[in-house]
C-alpha cells in the first residue's frame, strides 16, 4: 500500500470498512487487519488515528448509535400520522435490519469495548438502550396525542417490543422476518395499548 497518500476522512472510510466486514463476517473477523484490508489503505492507518483497536471500535459503536438518533427522530416526527403498528413495525424493522443487530453482537463479544462504552453512555447494552429510547419517546408521543392508552406501561413495552423485535432478528443463519412476522408481534405486545 502507498503511504503518505492523504485521505479523504479517513475515520468515516475505515468506519464502513468496519461496517462492511462486520456485516459480510461478523464479529470475530472484524480486526484491524481486516479493516484495513476492506478500506485498502496501510494497516498502521487504525492506529494513527486510535489509541488501539478496541477504541477504534468504541468510537465505530458511537458512530453508529448516532444513526439510532436519527432514526429516533422520524420515527417521533411520525407520532399522530398513519398507524402505530405500521410504523413501529417499520422502525423495528430498519433497525435491526440494518448493522444494529451485528453491532449488538460485537459489543457482547468485546469486554473492552463493552467496558469503555458503558463509561462512556452510562451503562446498559449500548444500541439496544438507545433503541429502547427510541421507542419509548415514540409510545410517549402516540400517549399525548391520544393513540395509547393514558394508562400504558411504556416502560414496560418499549423493551418488550425491542426484546421481541431482536429475537426475530438474531439468527443469523435464516432469512430477515418478513415485515408480517415484525406487525404480528407489535400488534401483539401493543393490544391492549393502542386506542
Amino acid at each position: 500500500m502507498p503511504t503518505g497518500v492523504a485521505l479523504r476522512d479517513a475515520r468515516e472510510q475505515l468506519f464502513a470498512a468496519a461496517e462492511r466486514v462486520l456485516l459480510r463476517d461478523g464479529a470475530n473477523a472484524l480486526t484491524s487487519r481486516a479493516v484495513t484490508t476492506e478500506a485498502g489503505v496501510a494497516k498502521g492507518l487504525v492506529h494513527r488515528h486510535f489509541a488501539d483497536f478496541d477504541e477504534f471500535l468504541t468510537e465505530f459503536v458511537l458512530d453508529r448509535i448516532g444513526r439510532i438518533e436519527i432514526q429516533a427522530a422520524v420515527l417521533r416526527d411520525s407520532a399522530g400520522t398513519g398507524s402505530v403498528v405500521a410504523h413501529l413495525t417499520r422502525a423495528l424493522t430498519d433497525l435491526f435490519g440494518s448493522i444494529a443487530l451485528r453491532i449488538v453482537g460485537l459489543v457482547i463479544s468485546r469486554d473492552a469495548v463493552r467496558t469503555r462504552l458503558r463509561e462512556l453512555t452510562g451503562g446498559g447494552v449500548p444500541v439496544l438502550r438507545e433503541a429502547t429510547r427510541m421507542i419509548s419517546t415514540y409510545l410517549t408521543a402516540e400517549r399525548e396525542r391520544g393513540r395509547i392508552a393514558a394508562e400504558a406501561d411504556i416502560d414496560t413495552l418499549a423493551p418488550t417490543l425491542i426484546g421481541a423485535a431482536h429475537l426475530l432478528f438474531a439468527d443469523r443463519e435464516a432469512a430477515s422476518p418478513a415485515p408480517a412476522d415484525v406487525e404480528k408481534v407489535v400488534t401483539a405486545v401493543i393490544a391492549d395499548a393502542v386506542t
